[in-house]
C-alpha cells in the first residue's frame, strides 16, 4: 500500500523559512507528477506547487518566486522550500503524487499525504 509521510511543518515567524518533505512509502512507483497542496480554515484546497518526473515545474502565483518545489527520484520524496512566509501561507499543507496507469485504460490515480501544519506567525 503506498503511504505520503509528510514533515518539516511547524511554527515559524513572517519573512521566515521552512523546508517541507514528502516520501512515499510502500511499493515505490514512477508518479508522473507530484505536488503540494494547502487548505486554510474556511477556504478549499489549493495547488501550491507541482513538479513532473522530468523536473518540470508549475506554482501557484501566490508563492512564485519564495516557493520551490523539488524532487529526488531516488528516494521517491519531493520537497517544498518556503522562502519569505507570510502569515497568509499558514495552511495545512498536503502532499499529492499521480500516477497514470498503462493503456489502454491511462486513468488518472491520486495519492494524499495526511498533511503537516505551516503557522507563520509573530
Amino acid at each position: 500500500q503506498v503511504q505520503l509521510v509528510e514533515s518539516g511543518g511547524g511554527l515559524v515567524q513572517p519573512g521566515g523559512s521552512l523546508k517541507l518533505s514528502c516520501a512515499a512509502s510502500g511499493v515505490i512507483l514512477n508518479f508522473n507528477t507530484m505536488g503540494w497542496y494547502r487548505q486554510a480554515p474556511g477556504k478549499q484546497r489549493d495547488l501550491v506547487a507541482t513538479i513532473t518526473s522530468s523536473g518540470g515545474t508549475r506554482y501557484a502565483d501566490s508563492v512564485k518566486g519564495r516557493f520551490t518545489i523539488s524532487r529526488d527520484n531516488a528516494k521517491n520524496t519531493v520537497y517544498l522550500q518556503m522562502n519569505s512566509l507570510n502569515p497568509e501561507d499558514t495552511a495545512v499543507y498536503v502532499c499529492n503524487a499521480r500516477l497514470i496507469s498503462p493503456p489502454p485504460s491511462l486513468e488518472n490515480i491520486h495519492y494524499w499525504g495526511q498533511g503537516t501544519q505551516v503557522t507563520v506567525s509573530s
